[in-house]
């Protein structure tokens, strides 16, 4: 991976440091640095925070790449910051992405417990610490507002 003049640039350069990706993606080094901002993405997420980033159902989009890993790294990170940001809408806005529930199939690359920063176009929450109430109520206030009443509808559903 990389050209012969990116090694010979690289090499014993002290601007760089490399390092193999069980060594960069370790939460705990992640961790010491100070002020991490994690910034990831999500296919969908559903109203209690469970973020699915790899999968729509069960058929496989794209891999991880990490995703908890600098989550976790950053929410110990001293002053850090996780954040998953999406847009709201999918298919030429005529899906959510932010869900009642998630597709049948689809990996939950996130737990409900890891998430703290959500973000779409509609604003920014952060779920660390709600009740799944109050998790529910603030995704539907970020979520496009075509949708909004239809989440309202189903989360009512389910209590």
């Amino acid at each position: 991976m990389g050209s012969k003049n990116l090694y010979d640039y690289v090499n014993d350069n002290p601007l760089f440091e490399i390092h193999p990706v069980d060594h960069v993606n370790d939460p705990f080094i992640i961790a010491q640095n100070p002020n991490t901002v994690a910034i990831n993405s999500a296919v969908s997420v559903d109203l209690t925070g469970q973020v699915c980033s790899d999968s729509i159902g069960s058929y496989i989009y794209s891999g991880f790449g990490g995703q908890l890993d600098f989550i976790r790294g950053a929410t110990e990170s001293e002053g850090g910051v996780p954040i998953i940001a999406f847009p709201s809408l999918a298919k030429h806005g005529t899906v959510s992405r932010i869900v009642p529930n998630l597709l049948n199939g689809s990996g939950i690359v996130t737990t409900r417990a890891d998430i703290c920063w959500i973000v779409t176009e509609y604003g920014a929450v952060n779920l660390f610490g709600k009740t799944l109430k109050e998790r529910t109520d603030e995704l539907i206030n970020i979520a496009h507002p075509k949708f909004r009443d239809r989440l309202k509808f189903e989360a009512k559903k389910r209590h």
